[in-house]
């Protein structure tokens, strides 16, 4: 590509890796002012902020030498190598697992950081991380493997370009996602107000089987598609589907069984803790579910109400006491202990309220989504392209 220069990551940069908690230290949940940065707070080329542990402060000076600071680009280096983000300006001496390098120091008259994160989670960059993998029972990225990466070059001003066509793309999504959460936020705010805390003594205590049904439908001989786009539990989080798999329906697994239907309130049955739940809006016809999930429709109650009543905090740690208590392999749910949950009936006027609001609310959540997906299936289609040149950005 003519002006465009091949050159190696290490000789315009430096990669320096994170450091080891000093033996019998633990990271703590009350915040200070040392976040501590591990390879699982790295969740779609973006630092969990709301999840991050903390370092003690005592324990701060022994690891200081190992902070990140903003527009830093780390990336795993052990087990799953290759996730990848850059430092927001928010955080402010974070520390960084040994698992992970930060690659500093960078020179900006030759390279862009943003550039440089962009293509590291480009199939290029991607498929160059994974080829320097080292570990024969454990994947490694050595320093030294980073260091030789090469990386194909346009001039500062197109990779500033490049970046800032990209990184607005991801501020957009962003924006819808915050936007959804402060949505979801605002439905629960509202329902904790509503029907937990000025709930009426005089309300009847009435069992959640009576207004749900479970698991209703199954795969049958009859179905009428061969093929099916299957969503397993790891793959929806707190509401959000992370994507679908394809398979013939004679390879599929043996656990792609659940039919569903539109506003179907989805719950894993294992270990409730880790939050694999989601409300089903407007499925194709052709997807299926884990046999994994409670699949609850709603035919007699409001299905919003349902969904945040089973995946509030409270909720949540109060089923995975339950789950904890079963007799199975692991911490999990009966379809008899969701339908056995109690709860005090609002007066149908403050339920029908509450129904409109939330409905209005979930309609903005799910149009909000669609534009998530667009953007996303747009950004990933435009950044193997951009980082190749085939598709040039004005200067």
């Amino acid at each position: 590509m003519k002006g465009w220069k091949e050159c190696k990551l290490g000789d315009l940069s430096e990669v320096k890796g994170g450091k080891r908690l000093p033996l019998g230290s633990n990271l703590t949940e009350t915040a200070t002012s040392h976040p501590y940065i591990r390879t699982r707070d790295i969740n779609n080329n973006k630092i969990a902020i709301n999840e991050l542990l903390f370092v003690p402060d005592e324990v701060f000076p022994a690891i200081k030498r190992y902070t990140v600071d903003k527009g830093d680009v780390i990336v795993s280096i052990v087990g799953t190598i290759g996730l990848c983000s850059i430092i927001p300006s928010k955080l402010h001496l974070a520390s960084l697992t040994e698992n992970c390098a930060k690659i500093v120091n960078i020179d900006e008259n030759i390279l862009d950081k943003k550039f440089l994160f962009y293509y590291l989670i480009s199939s290029d960059g991607q498929d160059e991380i994974l080829s320097r993998n080292v570990g024969s029972t454990q994947p490694k990225l050595p320093l030294y493997n980073i260091k030789d990466i090469p990386i194909l070059l346009p001039p500062l001003p197109e990779q500033k370009a490049i970046a800032a066509v990209l990184s607005s793309l991801d501020d957009k999504i962003d924006l819808l996602h915050r936007q959804n959460k402060t949505l979801e936020a605002m439905a629960e705010t509202l329902f904790r107000q509503w029907f937990v805390e000025e709930a009426d003594e005089r309300w009847e205590t009435v069992k959640l089987g009576n207004y749900i049904e479970t698991n209703v439908s199954s795969i049958k001989k009859e179905f009428p598609s061969s093929e099916i786009r299957y969503l397993d539990t790891g793959s929806l989080n707190e509401g959000k589907i992370d994507g679908f798999q394809f398979f013939n329906l004679t390879d599929a697994p043996s656990r792609a069984k659940r039919i569903v239907k539109h506003n179907d309130v989805l719950i894993s049955t294992v270990r409730p803790d880790q939050k694999h739940y989601g409300i089903i809006k407007n499925p194709e016809n052709d997807i299926i579910v884990s046999t994994g999930f409670c699949v609850i429709s709603c035919k007699k109650l409001n299905p919003h109400f349902v969904y945040i009543f089973l995946t509030n905090s409270d909720m949540t740690e109060y089923l995975h006491s339950i789950a904890e208590g079963s007799t199975s392999t692991y911490p999990s749910l009966k379809p008899s202990d969701i339908e056995n949950l109690e709860f005090q009936m609002p007066p149908q006027d403050k339920l029908k309220s509450f129904s409109d609001y939330a409905d209005n609310a979930w309609d903005k959540i799910e149009y909000n989504y669609k534009q998530q997906i667009i953007l996303e299936n747009l950004r990933d289609s435009l950044l193997p392209q951009l980082m190749s040149g085939e598709v040039r950005v004005k200067v």
